[in-house]
């Protein structure tokens, strides 16, 4: 017998509420199947089942919140028997009696309880989301006509001081428990600009890349080469990542923001990388993941340059050991080859976990991040 448990959806999250199943006793389910949405502070989160099997019984009912780590189902394995005598009763039994209906079109579980209080018919909002999806700005919006602004504030505004205590208790752990070091490197940008607008001048305006991906690229070979940036600290040890799964910080609308990942970096080229930034980023503000994009980041970038700043020294993202934030790309006064030049720079800086690596090696990983975006034709 396997049990699907609830998994960590970032560290900022110690339990869920399940609002949907999207299967029921007896289906077969298949690795990397969504089985089941999941609603956290930040959003409803689309939760994958990692082992195949067939679904022997549901023991989580829908409304109920539970915390990481909880069995929400059990699996039998190919060839397995269920079990002699007779299933769990009580919630888990409600739970493995009443499958969900038929999903119609996708309403985000959080959209779905604003609407409820704030008396919106949610069939009757248009989505604005990916595919359609309605958004809590869509039942926002909606409401607006009928209902005072004040109510709509107030509901707003509960979800952020939701969210701010969950990212406050994230941050408040990284720092007592995590040994930070910063270090900072201007890095040049005139190679990888000029690069990129002779890339980007061959292609529509829809398939054009933006200078972040060449740096989020860059940063995925880094990781890549010096592994001791690249995993997790986990019961009193560094345990190295198999694949470079990078989290990217997004601003949400309403305030605070999420780190999910864009897996397997490295082995992507930029076209397909802009092509997942712009999904990820359009699907977190539309409240809509998927739980190993929450889970997987072993290293996070934070880009701050679209707000003027020019450098940023992030907090590291628990159990991760490392985060790379950039700068606004400028033009800067600068020494090239004995001479004074203005060019454009950006100031790479990295955060990270003394227990993990030391500063020598930082310096050496900030370095191998520049080198990269100075052939951006290798990337």
């Amino acid at each position: 017998m396997i049990e699907f448990k609830m998994p960590a959806l970032g560290s900022d999250m110690d339990e869920g509420t399940l609002t949907e199943w999207l299967v029921k006793p007896g289906d077969v389910v298949s690795r990397g199947q969504v089985v089941a949405v999941v609603e956290t502070t930040k959003a409803a989160v689309e939760v994958e089942c990692w082992q195949s099997g067939v679904v022997h019984e549901l023991l989580v009912p829908v409304g109920e919140t539970v915390q990481v780590g909880t069995p929400l189902a059990s699996l039998l394995a190919e060839g397995e028997s269920p079990p002699a005598g007779p299933k769990r009763h009580g919630k888990a039994g409600q739970a493995s009696a009443s499958p969900p209906a038929p999903r119609r079109r996708w309403v985000s579980p959080a959209a779905r309880r604003v609407a409820a209080s704030l008396g919106v018919d949610v069939e009757k909002v248009v989505g604005t989301g990916p595919q359609g999806a309605v958004t809590i700005s869509d039942v926002e919006h909606a409401a607006a006509a009928a209902t005072p602004k004040a109510s709509v504030s107030a509901s707003a505004t509960e979800r952020a001081a939701q969210m701010r205590r969950a990212i406050a208790a994230a941050m408040s752990r990284s720092k007592q428990e995590i040994p930070h070091y910063y270090l900072a490197e201007e890095v040049p940008m005139h190679t990888a600009l000029a690069w990129l607008t002779e890339y980007n001048a061959q292609r529509s305006i829809t398939d054009r890349v933006l200078p972040a991906v060449l740096q989020l690229k860059a940063v995925g070979l880094a990781a890549k080469r010096f592994a001791e940036f690249n995993g997790l600290w986990t019961d009193g040890e560094f345990r190295p990542a198999t694949g470079v799964h990078v989290g990217v910080a997004i601003s949400l609308r309403g305030g605070g923001l999420v780190a999910p990942a864009i897996h397997d970096v490295t082995d992507k080229t930029v076209g397909q990388l802009m092509r997942d930034l712009t999904d990820l980023v359009a699907r977190a503000r539309a409240g809509s993941l998927r739980s190993s994009e929450m889970s997987d980041p072993t290293i996070t970038v934070t880009n701050l340059g679209d707000q003027g700043v020019d450098s940023v020294f992030g907090v590291i993202y628990p159990p991760q050991v490392a985060l790379v934030g950039f700068g606004r790309t400028a033009e800067r006064v600068r020494v090239v080859d004995g001479g004074i030049r203005v060019t454009a720079t950006v100031q790479a800086t990295l955060s990270a976990d003394h227990r993990a690596s030391d500063g020598h090696r930082g310096a050496l990983f900030l370095a191998a991040i520049d080198e990269a975006l100075q052939h951006p034709e290798t990337l």
